[in-house]
């Protein structure tokens, strides 16, 4: 069974008759707080000893056997085991295809796995069995991300403000676990139950987080410079950040400057379009924003998030390497900006 829809509503409460879940995705965060989820929601605990036990997928290579051992043994004092399979791919795609097939015991299998194509061996056993389920991990977009941030303040009993919002989904990126750190660090910062975080607490808290060397990126895109392209680029991908969620960033990027360009055709000044966005340009960028949105025409603009949602579709459903195919589309870019540049 696929997930397509309700992913966190399975997560909180997963239906009772499935036996295996898959977990795969470019976001390792997201992946891992997912495990944890339905870890607690069937055990109890993620660290229970009687009833959750772990082990790397490598494992079953030699011994195959394990994984219907684990799963039919029973926990002490009673109730439902999870066992958790990590770091998953194709090389034991079999074993648990004839588990899917066949689950023995009672315990809820869950494995943890990184990208993985349509096709690939694991995630096609998971999605065609009645008794699995694959739930694909991707990085936040601005409307999960909205949605994990309200979420999460609300539980510490806080509220934002629009501004402030919009502003704080600009600066984080794509991965779940830096979200959750950054907003518990917002949080801490401002500390009283029933508080409004504005625009200031941001900017304080998260505005010079790791999150601007992803804006180097995306302000190297624009202004047409591969050479730094290739090395925040292979920087952020090297720290762990997913090429999709970079990507996403860049996108975002792109739109901002299309809505300034729209403005500017309807006799609106650079500083009146610019302060209609939200959120605002941060002041370290507002410059070279600026010259971008004079140097790239909504023509331009127009083709360039084609080329990006050329790069995202292709990243999703090829087997080439997401990393890969993304750099490729920056530098597709940078080109086109460089001959905007010479216009």
């Amino acid at each position: 069974m696929k997930i397509s829809s309700g992913a966190e509503s399975f997560v909180a409460k997963p239906d009772p008759k499935i036996r295996a879940i898959l977990i795969y995705g470019p976001d390792a965060g997201l992946v891992h707080e997912r495990l944890n989820a339905l870890t607690r929601a069937v055990a109890g605990s993620i660290d229970d000893p009687f009833r959750v036990v772990e082990f790397n997928a490598d494992v079953l290579r030699q011994d195959p056997a394990k994984l219907g051992d684990e799963a039919a043994a029973l926990s002490f004092g009673g109730g439902r085991r999870v066992v958790r399979v990590r770091d998953a791919g194709d090389n034991v795609a079999d074993v648990f295809s004839k588990f899917v097939e066949a689950p023995v015991g009672d315990a809820l299998v869950i494995v943890t796995s990184d990208e993985l194509s349509p096709r690939s061996k694991l995630r096609v056993a998971f999605e065609q069995a009645d008794l699995a389920a694959a739930l694909a991990s991707y990085a936040d977009d601005d409307r999960t991300l909205d949605s994990v941030i309200k979420d999460t303040l609300k539980k510490a009993g806080m509220q934002i403000t629009a501004d402030a919002l919009g502003l704080l989904i600009d600066h984080l990126g794509g991965d779940r676990e830096l979200t959750r750190r950054e907003l518990e660090k917002l949080i801490l910062y401002v500390g009283a139950s029933g508080a409004t975080i504005g625009e200031d607490d941001v900017q304080a808290c998260v505005g010079d987080t790791a999150a601007l060397s992803l804006d180097d990126l995306v302000y190297a895109v624009g202004d047409g410079d591969p050479a730094s392209i290739q090395r925040v680029y292979g920087r952020l991908v090297g720290e762990g950040t997913s090429p999709i969620s970079i990507l996403t960033a860049v996108a975002r990027h792109f739109m901002r400057l299309h809505e300034v360009r729209g403005h500017l055709a309807d006799g609106v000044g650079m500083d009146q379009a610019a302060m209609k966005l939200r959120p605002p340009i941060f002041y370290k960028f507002k410059g070279r924003f600026y010259a971008q949105a004079k140097k790239w025409s909504e023509a331009l603009l127009t083709r360039a998030l084609e080329v990006i949602a050329e790069a995202e579709l292709s990243a999703k459903s090829t087997d080439m390497p997401a990393e890969a195919l993304i750099e490729r589309a920056f530098l597709q870019l940078a080109q086109v900006a460089r001959g905007a540049g010479r216009r």
